[in-house]
This record gives C-alpha cells, structure tokens and sequence, in this order.
C-alpha cells in the first residue's frame, strides 16, 4: 500500500487519515493520524 492513502472511518462517521506511518520506537510502531476518532 506504499503511497496510497489510508483512512480511518469510525462507525458514527468520523474520518481520520494516516499522515506518517510506521515510525518504529523501542517499545513498538506508532502511525501518526490528524484526527482524534472519539468513541
């Protein structure tokens, strides 16, 4: 999926994409998103 664009779609609606992912740290990977999905 190298250079399509993800998106997060929460059942009531919301949109988030991913804008970085795969940024590897010590305790795991972190996708960076540019909005919170509230639950």
């Amino acid at each position: 999926m190298s250079g399509e664009a993800i998106v997060l779609t929460h059942a009531k609606g919301g949109t988030s994409t991913v804008t970085i992912g795969d940024v590897m740290q010590s305790n795991g990977v972190i996708h960076v998103v540019d909005t919170v999905l509230m639950l």
